[in-house]
């Protein structure tokens, strides 16, 4: 399929578009556009929301942890932190990590919360 994204910077004004195309393994009599689109925006929430807090916040993307189970076992761990900061009501995980950073009791207690 192939999807255009229409834009515009709200500060600047400027439009842009964007083309992309996906593949789908559904037939044409089941590939309906508004459910193909439900997909596409689920998938970039996932991207939103737990790649890029992982990529940027984390850094794992600089990781030198490149052997064995160790990057396995560190995106869990990652995962792990993400989620605990969300189930504290954190929606900004970096923010979260700070906090955590400076007072340790309250990292404590977001784990027993969680």
């Amino acid at each position: 399929m192939k999807l255009v994204r229409r834009r515009t910077d709200t500060a600047t004004g400027v439009a842009s578009t964007e083309t992309v195309y996906a593949i789908t393994s559904l037939g044409h009599r089941y590939a309906d556009a508004v459910l193909l689109a439900i997909w596409l925006r689920g998938r970039w929430q996932i991207e939103n929301t737990l790649h890029w807090v992982r990529d940027v916040t984390f850094g794992e993307d600089h990781s030198s942890v490149r052997t064995g189970r160790g990057p396995q076992i560190m995106a869990a761990l990652r995962n792990t932190a993400i989620n605990v900061s969300r189930l504290a009501g954190h929606s900004n995980i970096a923010a979260a990590q700070r906090l955590y950073s400076w007072t340790p009791g309250a990292a404590i207690n977001a784990v027993t919360v969680a």
